[in-house]
């Protein structure tokens, strides 16, 4: 097991906040749902596409295809479209249709702007982008599945002095 590094996320709580409740919760831990803690903590990033996201966040199976909200219901609505897809390091909640957010997220590594208004866009990477390139150059197998395992180590919460701004303009890597 080795570890590559840390990844610090920025979360746009006054644009969309029951989707940054969620994540934020999720990574803290302090929720139980029928018996379980919710953490993104020992969870895998199943999906890798080079040159385009980094997926993971599956609490319940680990392969993109469960997932599970802090909420009293597994899903829950899209909030809004105000971010977009703008490049690299911007985070944005995968689901499987309208309206079916749970704990999955994207993180990317180009404007996508063909998911803007179809995906909540939630984040950016402030810190550990180099982290993320070294995930997305991961083997995959023809399913766009890690052939190694990438897992979320440990995960929280940092207290922030004053609100981050993020210029929406990408900048060249």
């Amino acid at each position: 097991d080795e570890e590559i590094g840390r990844m610090v996320i920025g979360l746009f709580g006054d644009v969309v906040p029951k989707t940054v409740l969620n994540f934020k919760t999720l990574a803290e831990g302090t929720v139980v749902r029928d018996g379980k803690r919710l953490t993104y903590e020992g969870v895998r990033f199943h999906r890798i596409i080079r040159d385009f996201i980094v997926q993971g966040g599956d609490i319940t199976q680990g392969n993109g295809y469960g997932g599970r909200s802090i909420f009293e219901t597994a899903r829950f609505p899209d909030e809004n479209f105000h971010l977009d897809h703008y490049g690299a390091g911007w985070v944005n909640m995968a689901h499987h249709g309208k309206d079916t957010n749970s704990s999955q997220f994207a993180i990317f590594a180009v404007p996508a702007p063909w998911l803007d208004g179809k995906h909540v866009v939630f984040g950016k990477v402030l810190a550990g982008m180099d982290i993320f390139r070294k995930m997305e150059k991961t083997p995959t197998d023809s399913n766009d599945r890690p052939l190694t395992e990438i897992i979320v180590a440990r995960c929280g919460s940092l207290p922030v002095d004053k609100p981050f701004r993020v210029d929406l303009k990408p900048s060249p890597e």
